[in-house]
């Protein structure tokens, strides 16, 4: 079958950074013809080393220019290994403190270092977002299964929407609403817990709330697993619900810390209480929260 994506002939004679300007069009028309072999989302295959190669560039001046990304302790992550970087999640469904942790990962490590984020089925199934070919899948316990048989570091956020979208003026706390699956997962696997905590997102707008009542009331997660219905003030429209019709996300700096990893059986022994290493982890990531929050003298501007 010939190849009809025509964007795929001039990024391979286009040199850098054009190249990497032509991959973004080149993925979008894949995408869309890729639902043609079924929905996408736990192929680890997607992942693509090339395309981050090429695009990391154009990426990295993004989000170091527009959310003046700053990323520390990148040298607490084993250099190989399976390891669950455990993060706090912010900034709705625009997760700016994603992409600077993604854009800081993959420069630190490189780009052929395997690497999978696991995210919203929504989110990781949508044609055309360009996450997959950056390593994100599905979140679920299968798919950390697989990229750990790889090696491979697998990012995840306990709190989800439920955090993501809590209120700005929550943005120095820790909350992943008692969620401890990432424990069961890390002791099943036998692998370390890297706190990975980031500050800024919550201000990339003005969230008002969650609306878990509402969501309910809609009955949006037994539709798409969307557990709240909140609502923004942003540009351009002002208001928007869910980050719908469309929002720009405010220039926030974004400062995302890694802490030392946690072996589990050194830390709490051969026995643990997953409540006992859920108090102190959540702990320790609150502490390091309070801190960059200290930092920060002006919203937005950090």
């Amino acid at each position: 079958m010939p190849d009809l994506n025509p964007f795929r002939p001039f990024r391979r004679i286009a040199p850098p950074p054009l190249d990497g300007v032509a991959s973004l069009p080149e993925m979008v028309l894949d995408d869309w013809a890729g639902l043609r072999h079924g929905i996408p989302g736990n192929d680890l295959d997607d992942w693509d080393p090339d395309y981050i190669r090429r695009v990391l560039p154009l990426m990295r001046r993004l989000v170091n220019t527009y959310f003046r990304g700053e990323v520390r302790g990148l040298e607490n992550i084993p250099e190989d290994g399976p390891v669950l970087l455990v993060g706090n999640h912010s900034g709705g469904t625009l997760i700016a403190d994603t992409f600077v942790f993604a854009c800081a990962f993959y420069e630190h490590f490189g780009p052929d270092r395997r690497f999978h984020q696991l995210a919203h089925d929504m989110a990781a199934r949508l044609p055309g977002l360009g996450i997959r070919q950056w390593g994100t899948v599905a979140a679920n316990h299968d798919n950390a299964r697989k990229a750990f048989d790889l090696g491979a570091p697998v990012l995840v956020y306990p709190g989800g929407d439920h955090e993501s979208f809590r209120p700005s003026w929550e943005t120095d706390r820790i909350d992943f609403g008692g969620r401890k699956g990432f424990i069961k997962l890390a002791l099943e696997q036998n692998v370390p817990i890297v706190p990975v905590v980031a500050i800024g997102g919550q201000e990339t707008a003005l969230f008002l709330g969650q609306g878990r009542k509402i969501s309910r009331a809609l009955r949006l997660e037994n539709i798409t697993r969307i557990k709240v219905f909140p609502v923004q003030l942003a540009p351009p429209f002002g208001v928007t619900l869910l980050d719908l019709p469309l929002r720009v996300p405010l220039p926030a700096k974004i400062t995302v810390e890694v802490l030392p990893p946690v072996d589990l059986t050194e830390r709490f022994g051969t026995e643990p209480e997953p409540e006992e290493i859920y108090d102190e982890v959540t702990g320790d990531m609150q502490d390091a929260l309070t801190g960059l929050s200290d930092e920060r003298t002006v919203p937005v501007l950090g």
